[in-house]
């Protein structure tokens, strides 16, 4: 008997001695909340513990912890997580603002005409549920995270990792330690009206701030000895600073966040609180003071956080971490969802295929190209590894967009449309899968309207038509209207009246995304009368104009342009041959003749805020000169003119006509500060009839106009003010313009 106790004290000295090495190595466990911007302070943190040698065993986050608890397990030091969030655009990042060459050319007109977008289903505005699908941010962690995509359990990743999520449709909270890693994280870090929820094995998810912003209790339920958590939570503001209704909405959310800290930072054994109350949950611009509040919180536990390093015997384990390459190899594509969309389609906007090498910039501008078609609600996806050769297969799952019904608005005012209002109505899918049907009502000064109907095939030949019909009231040159039919001695302007409708059915083709070709046919009615003078005393007014032309026409389009208002990179040219060869009894000594013209420009940049843009167009008349109201007109500021009217710098809308010119531009824009633009303009050009054929296209210009601006960049479109000044003339005028132009 003696002998068994002798034995038993023996094991139960060897347990306790056991147990005390184990203390000796503990087991240390990161909890970082969520916190939007100010979530940047985790990595000043992060870069401390890297610093003293502290091991972290287990990361536990949420929203913006989660995003970078998630990178941190997956292998990235503080250091190299510094380094990749500083070379971030957060306005780009969180935004759904796509490059403008990610969109069709039809897409580009319709989000450079109008300020609002607003869904609408079953008779009543459908309001989208976040501003923000963040397939931006879904990218960039699916390609930080592609070293550990092959892992699907993240308690296997190089640190064990989980995050939490809130089902929106019941409220409780969701732990994710399983499945895809960027699309667990994406879940977490989905703030409500910014990012629209995730869905997970058939769960709507958003942040999971809204039910634990601070996992602790779940992370101590994963066997952690010591736990260090960062805080970087909002607290609770004064009355003077609730001053709209999301201030109060946050407020309201904080009350059980900071009532849940109260027992949560009793629990943490290592806590951090960055000093971070300047800045709030959208301060990415200000991430670099953000990183060092993070750093001063850490570097002020110092003592504690030593003392934890000498307590863990085994060194924090090195990761080696795949490297992430430019380029990828996609060996298998598998689409999963699509139901209104075939494969065809949807490979084509990716443009990618199977065995190919492509690199990440071009999979994520065909990511770009394919959500920019806006008809898609969600397209997640995951590279997963093969075993039979090297690369990866591509599992893309999709979510195509109900709704295909929706009302834009705009407004626009500048001199010659005057005040407009714009109300649109569009229809997806109206016949078939791949069909839009736009039409736009302009109320204002000047009633106007533009309808187009477009079957897109892409690379193939698609089919469009158009209908548009403007008008105006305009002091012009008198040489637009008069011929040798009308002459009018000593008459250089009269006022008057242009209506123009214009219907087209055509044919179109893409040689690249960006490079189009158009043929078709084209029927206008031209009416312009005037009141200035009357060769009838019977009537109040002269009709000059009053015929229906029938046309063909073929047309070149190369767009590359970044911005279309403020472009500071690309290259545009536009080139359009059009044949008449009818027209109505009105005009009755009419012959066939052609109008040929092009445009070609190109935009570069020196720096960020300073970019030019070199113009040059020209045009010329075949056949037939006298149809006179065809003929080229320069003068005026703007986009979107009808007919052969051309903006000039220094001169009046539709001041000097010819039947041919050529013109030179030159731009400098500086954007004295985000979204400000200051413009210095020059623009020279020579316009008669024939200058072709006497030379006089190659002499020194004969009107020149130049003009200072200021702009400004809002999601109205630009709002601008010229002073533009021509020499010949003497005399300065000024152009003003507010909105998209359309």
């Amino acid at each position: 008997m003696k002998q068994y106790l002798i034995v038993l004290a023996f094991l139960v000295c060897l347990q306790g001695f056991s147990q005390d090495l184990k203390k000796d190595d503990v087991k240390v466990g990161l909890v970082l909340s969520g916190g939007g911007a100010k979530g940047l302070a985790h990595i000043g943190v992060l870069k401390v513990l890297d610093s003293l040698g502290v091991r972290v065993d287990y990361v536990a986050g949420t929203s913006m912890g989660a995003i970078i608890g998630s990178l941190y397990a997956s292998g990235y030091s503080g250091k190299e997580l510094d380094s990749v969030f500083r070379a971030l655009d957060f306005n780009i990042l969180i935004s759904d603002n796509l490059p403008r060459a990610s969109k069709a050319f039809y897409e580009r007109n319709n989000s450079e005409r109008y300020a609002v977008t607003l869904p609408f289903d079953n008779f009543k505005i459908k309001l989208p549920s976040a501003l923000s699908r963040g397939q931006n941010v879904y990218g960039l962690i699916s390609k930080l995270t592609l070293n550990v995509n092959d892992i699907d359990d993240f308690s296997k990743l190089p640190i064990p990792f989980f995050c939490i999520a809130t089902d929106a449709e019941t409220g409780k909270e969701v732990i994710l330690d399983k499945g895809i890693l960027a699309q667990s994280v994406m879940a977490s870090g989905s703030l409500p009206t910014l990012f629209q929820p995730v869905m997970i094995n058939g769960q709507m998810l958003i942040d999971g701030g809204v039910v634990n912003n601070y996992p602790i209790d779940e992370l101590r339920e994963k066997g952690v000895d010591v736990i260090i958590g960062v805080d970087v939570q909002d607290g609770l503001v004064t009355r003077e600073e609730l001053t709209s209704a999301p201030d109060v909405l946050m407020q309201i959310n904080n009350f059980r966040t900071i009532n849940d800290m109260k027992v949560k930072v009793k629990k943490t054994d290592i806590y951090i609180k960055p000093n971070i109350e300047d800045f709030n949950v959208v301060s990415f611009s200000e991430g670099d003071e953000i990183i060092k509040k993070g750093i001063q919180a850490a570097i002020s536990n110092l003592n504690s956080l030593e003392n934890l390093v000498s307590k863990q015997k085994q060194q924090p384990k090195e990761v080696i971490k795949k490297p992430v390459h430019d380029s990828i190899n996609i060996n298998t594509i598998i689409i999963k969802g699509n139901k209104k969309h075939s494969r065809a389609y949807i490979l084509g906007k990716l443009k990618l295929k199977e065995n190919e090498k492509v690199s990440y910039k071009k999979f994520n501008e065909g990511v770009n190209n394919l959500i920019a078609t806006n008809n898609f609600d969600y397209f997640q996806y995951e590279f997963k590894n093969t075993d039979y050769k090297e690369g990866y297969n591509l599992i893309a799952q999709l979510t195509e967009t109900e709704i295909n019904t929706y009302i834009k608005l705009g407004i626009h005012y500048d001199k010659l449309y005057k005040s407009a209002a714009l109300v649109n109505l569009t229809k997806k899918r109206l016949f078939f899968n791949n069909d839009i049907a736009t039409l736009d009502v302009v109320l204002g000064d000047n009633v106007r309207y533009n309808f187009e109907y477009f079957i897109d095939k892409g690379f193939y030949w698609s089919i469009g038509v158009k209908s548009r019909f403007n008008q105006f009231n305009k002091n012009i040159s008198a040489q637009l209207l008069l011929n040798d039919d009308i002459n009018v001695s000593g008459l250089n302007n009269a006022d008057a009246k242009i209506q123009d409708q214009t219907n087209q059915i055509y044919l179109q083709t893409l040689f690249r995304k960006d490079f189009a070709l158009s043929l078709g046919l084209e029927h206008k009615r031209l009416e312009i009368s005037s009141e200035t003078f009357s060769l009838d005393s019977s009537t109040d007014e002269f009709i000059f104009e009053r015929t229906d032309y029938v046309s063909a026409f073929g047309n070149l389009k190369l767009d590359t342009y970044d911005n279309k208002y403020f472009p500071k990179r690309g290259v545009y040219f536009n080139g359009d041959i059009q044949t008449y060869f009818y027209a109505s009894s009105f005009n009755k000594d009419f012959k066939n003749f052609s109008m040929a013209k092009a445009d070609l420009g190109y935009a570069f940049s020196f720096s960020d805020k300073l970019a030019f843009n070199l113009q040059t167009s020209g045009g010329f008349k075949i056949g037939d000169n006298s149809t006179n109201t065809m003929d080229f007109a320069l003068g005026g500021y703007g986009n979107n003119l009808i007919n052969n009217f051309i903006p000039f710098l220094g001169y009046d809308f539709i001041s000097l006509v010819g039947n041919s010119f050529v013109k030179a531009s030159l731009s400098a824009d500086y954007e004295i500060f985000k979204k400000n633009h200051i413009t210095l303009e020059g623009n020279w050009a020579n316009i008669d009839d024939n200058i072709f054929e006497n030379g006089e296209w190659l002499t020194l210009p004969d009107y020149r106009g130049y003009a200072l601006g200021y702009a400004i960049d809002t999601f109205i479109g630009p709002i601008q003010v010229k002073y533009s000044y021509s020499p010949e003339q003497k005399a300065s005028i000024w152009f003003f313009n507010v909105g998209f132009w359309f």
